[in-house]
């Protein structure tokens, strides 16, 4: 399939990033796209910022499914882009900018095209968050389409372009948000023993906090506690009143996630105690692992093995996140890595993803989706 078309897709997608459910101008976009398809076996429906695009097959036994997510990240953008954000601190900086371009491309294929079994496209909002697909998986839309099994893809930086890589089992850890206000009393900085300094609690608490997984989780399970950011105080010669911490805690067990916040808080009841203040935890968005369904994605591998323009890698897992878990933990399926060669991370302002992988993940979902649309089970 030429992949030119897309690659101005994803320009101008890359152009409006969006926030969760806030992703207008996104919808709209795709909306003008897919209402000029013929549309003799395409049903549209939307769902807040999100759209579910039903493609109806010849002679369906199943509904395969195939996910996007839609929205972008508070980056200011730092590409070497003629393209870049025109919505000023929003960039597309975790591909999904490629990803909904990759869709519409797998999406246009099968209307011109049909298979047997019907397809369901899901262009999914707020996956950075607040979190959209939990309340879309309930949702009485999704739920009239509710699919047999459910597929999805993210790029990954590190590997080169025609690469895929997954694995069985877990593939993407349990995330947890973690917010903590600290309120004590403020002060002249000429007179410290008059106020309870949040920036000095605060700076023990960063501390404390590291020593959870050092001395708090089995060493043969992974977990992460990861503070990014600190606001405290409001000049140099004021103690501070208030302190924040904005931080992130990844697990690849629910057992170990458990354990983690009740390490939290008891670390934070002792910073009351010893700092004479008040502290408040809010873990804000929760997302539950990616784990990959074993039979269909060692299936998926072992199919993808026998292509000569693919090079596949069985990964480890990561301590990334991705609400796409919340779908697989109700709907078998699978998500996988594609490789578009960037020296630049995920969620990093000069991230600049090679378009060519566009074309790749077109052809690679379009085949493999017609394979299994196919294949007696």
């Amino acid at each position: 399939m030429e992949s030119f078309p897309y690659i101005q897709i994803r320009r101008d997608l890359h152009q409006i990033p969006e926030p969760g459910f806030q992703e207008f101008k996104t919808q709209q976009y795709l909306l003008d796209y897919l209402k000029k398809l013929p549309q003799e076996r395409v049903e549209i429906k939307t769902w807040r910022t999100g759209i579910l695009v039903k493609v109806k097959g010849r002679q369906p036994k199943q509904l395969l499914a195939w996910r996007t997510d839609m929205d972008a990240l508070p980056i200011r953008e730092e590409t070497s882009y003629p393209f870049r954000s025109r919505h000023e601190g929003f960039m597309h900086a975790c591909g999904h900018d490629v990803h909904m371009t990759i869709s519409l491309g797998i999406l246009t294929h099968f209307v011109d095209a049909p298979v047997d079994d019907d397809l369901l496209f899901i262009f999914q909002p707020a996956e950075e968050g607040p979190g959209g697909a939990k309340p879309m998986l309930a949702s009485e839309e999704f739920n009239r389409w509710r699919p047999d099994a459910i597929f999805a893809l993210h790029i990954a930086p590190e590997y080169p372009v025609g690469t895929v890589a997954t694995k069985p089992g877990v593939l993407f850890a349990n995330t947890s948000e973690l917010f903590i206000d600290l309120h004590g009393k403020g002060g002249h900085a000429a007179f410290p023993h008059q106020a309870n300094d949040m920036v000095v609690a605060g700076s023990h608490l960063v501390t404390q906090l590291q020593s959870i997984v050092a001395r708090n989780i089995d060493p043969l399970d992974s977990a992460v506690i990861t503070v990014g950011k600190i606001e405290g105080g409001t000049r140099q010669n004021i103690i501070a009143e208030t302190a924040r911490l904005e931080g992130t805690i990844r697990t690849f067990s629910m057992d170990s996630m458990q354990k983690v916040k009740g390490r939290i808080e008891a670390l934070v009841k002792g910073i009351e105690a010893g700092f004479a203040c008040k502290a408040a935890i809010d873990y804000g968005s929760n997302y539950c692992q990616v784990y990959n369904n074993p039979p269909l994605t060692e299936q998926f591998l072992a199919w993808a093995r026998e292509r000569t323009d693919l090079a596949v890698i069985e990964c480890k897992e990561a301590m990334t996140g991705e609400d796409f878990g919340y779908f697989l933990a109700e709907i078998p399926g699978f998500l996988f890595w594609l490789g578009v060669d960037t020296p630049y991370g995920l969620h990093h302002a000069k991230i600049e993803p090679d378009e060519r992988a566009i074309a790749v993940g077109i052809k690679l979902v379009s085949e493999y989706l017609t394979w299994k649309a196919t294949r007696e089970e």
